[in-house]
């Protein structure tokens, strides 16, 4: 019998109290046109109004929340399982993760597999790929490239060197990975060296931030050393402080599932560029769900890590992770960007996740009163997903309670925009004559003004809180190993762009809370979890049906448990839904335009 997987910061089994769930509570404005401008302009300048919309956005609730005293700080949800090999053991890239799509497969999207096989046999290269694809997505053409709302630069020189090396590799018959030429776009927010990192904002080319970067971050060199070809950096919501993606400065990448629908955020340009087909495989990072609802919104897969399984960064809740518009893919990127980095002693602590058994027991754990707070267009398309999991796939359903979630998204929430104030501040340090508010949009004025609020002892009691919630996820994943917790990844399909709002930004705070009504316990206690296409609604406006997702939210550790579930629900998506996945009708078919089989789309 295999030996109990040892930890490092496992939170003690406790279960918390039984509290109900009422939905979300805020109480704050919506604000979009002149009047976002003239609430900026004053929230600035006024303490009073600043203090009044911390209070009402609930930011303080944990510290009303009776008997958390009984339980320790928790600034750090770092939870590691530890390796028992030196070095760690690096995850292999199996077999079975190297088929081809099946041809006849309905919204079929291309999987590195599919470029690798064709890279083999000669009937495409690299080189070829990689200039099919600067006219599409590279800015400054007149006109504009049809998909340049993705991207952030593009810098050709850096790319085709890269894709002339692989095709090279190819003709000498050593590719050295099934990644090896297959394009990848990485989030604006992470270094790549040779690349300005501009984490959505406004570029100013005098600015001492805005410098291109000596080296690569190591999940994304993981990738790059596989042979893979980093084709562009990919836009983003400014400073990632929001979840729908509207994006002013730079342009709001366009969700093509259903244009006049928002693609998510903040890594709103990687969940655009797979939906359009461009690129397999995308990086992105995910401090409160800006890996998974982009994914969710355009009908893609998301792995939100273990915290710092991939990087350690300077963050107690965001994570490096990939999205993908195939579960082999994005298990082949999961693999690569958690390998051991022996320069990074928390990172490098980490055992590899390990595949379940095939007779491992199933579980899946629904809070029923949470579950049905989504839309009821989400509900049906995610139970029916569901039941097909249960009725033919063998998982038990186990029904769950989690105490104080309303008080536990606000202090994720509060906990999120104090690290973004600080973030922020560091790019125009004491003594640099820099304003770090100068460089933001209205809505950031707004947000990093609240942000700054949030005082010590507010930290402490969700602190607090977090521990209190580890150790009630700790009871049920005791009580019940291997258990995954249901939900839907949104509770709405889809977030409708309003006109007017490319001009300053938003603020829907009564949207936004909505929207991360399930993804931010994962990022508040560090735990892992995965996003899947399960189905599709009709839109209310626009045309093009508006992606379903199911996430599953796991163990500490149990990265490789959550890609089997993807699996599994790809298989739902795929061969028992109705009519089967669906593809943008601007879905660009990057291989036939590569080959010259078929020709440019109109614009």
């Amino acid at each position: 019998m295999a030996p109990a997987q040892r930890f490092v910061g496992y939170p003690k089994a406790r279960e918390g109290p039984a509290t109900p769930y009422l939905g979300t509570e805020e109480n704050v404005p919506v604000l979009r046109g002149w009047l976002l401008v003239a609430f900026a302009n004053l929230i600035t300048r006024s303490s009073w109004l600043a203090r009044t919309t911390w209070r009402d956005a609930n930011f303080g609730a944990a510290k009303d929340i009776p008997s958390l005293d009984e339980y320790d700080y928790r600034f750090q949800p770092l939870v590691t399982p530890l390796s028992t090999e030196d070095p760690p053991r690096t995850p292999e890239i199996t077999t079975d993760l190297m088929l081809p799509q099946p041809n006849d497969r309905a919204g079929r999207f291309y999987s590195a597999a599919d470029y690798h096989e064709l890279y083999k046999s000669g009937k495409l290269t690299p080189l070829q790929v990689a200039e099919a694809l600067f006219p599409l997505i590279s800015r400054g053409q007149n006109p504009p490239a049809k998909y340049e709302s993705a991207w952030a630069v593009t810098q050709q020189d850096i790319a085709l060197r890269a894709a002339k090396a692989s095709t090279e590799r190819y003709a000498k018959g050593q590719p050295l990975s099934v990644l090896d030429g297959v394009p990848f776009g990485v989030k604006d927010d992470l270094d790549v060296e040779g690349y300005v990192s501009h984490k959505g904002l406004a570029y100013t080319e005098s600015h001492p931030f805005f410098r291109p970067a000596n080296k690569t971050i190591w999940p994304v060199a993981q990738l790059e050393a596989a042979g893979a070809v980093m084709i562009s950096t990919l836009a983003m919501h400014e400073l990632g402080s929001d979840v729908s993606g509207c994006s002013p400065r730079w342009g709001t990448p366009v969700n093509w599932n259903n244009p006049s629908y928002y693609p998510g955020a903040s890594s709103s340009g990687a969940g655009s560029a797979l939906s359009a087909g461009l690129v397999p495989i995308a990086i992105g990072t995910d401090a409160g769900g800006s890996i998974r609802i982009p994914s969710a919104f355009c009908g893609q897969y998301g792995l939100k890590p273990t915290l710092h399984r991939t990087h350690t960064m300077k963050s107690s809740i965001c994570v490096i992770g990939p999205m993908a518009s195939t579960v082999a893919d994005l298990t082949i990127a999961y693999r690569l960007m958690s390998a051991s980095n022996p320069d990074d002693a928390t990172q490098s602590a980490f055992a590899p996740s390990i595949p379940p058994t095939p007779t491992a027991k199933k579980y899946i754990g629904i809070y029923d009163a949470w579950f049905n707070q989504a839309s009821p267009v989400v509900l049906k398309k995610t139970k029916e997903a569901v039941a097909y999991l249960t009725e033919k796939l063998g998982y038990e359903l186990i029904d769950i309670t989690i105490p104080y979630l309303q008080e536990g998204q606000a202090a994720h929430s509060a906990w999120a925009l104090v690290e973004s104030v600080d973030h922020q501040r560091t790019r125009a340090p004491p003594g640099s004559g820099l304003d770090h508010m100068a460089m933001v949009n209205h809505c950031n004025k707004c947000l990093q003004t609240m942000g700054a609020l949030t005082s010590g002892v507010d930290m402490v009691k969700c602190g607090q809180l977090r521990e209190l919630l580890m150790g009630h996820l700790a009871f049920i994943f005791k009580k019940y190993p291997g258990l995954l917790i249901l939900t839907p990844t949104v509770p709405d399909a889809g977030w409708k762009i309003h006109p007017g709002d490319q001009a300053y930004g938003f603020i829907d705070g009564p949207m936004t809370f909505r929207t991360m009504m399930y993804i931010w316990l994962a990022n508040s206690t560090g735990c892992p979890a995965v996003t899947a296409p399960i189905g599709y609604a009709d839109p209310e406006v626009g045309e093009g049906k508006l992606p379903v997702g199911l996430m599953a939210t796991g163990e500490w550790g149990a990265e490789e448990q959550l890609l089997a579930f993807a699996k599994d629900a790809e298989s739902y998506l795929n061969e028992a839904l109705d009519g089967g996945r669906s593809r943008s009708k601007d879905w660009a078919d990057i291989i036939g335009l590569a080959s010259g089989s078929v020709t440019a789309q109109a614009e």
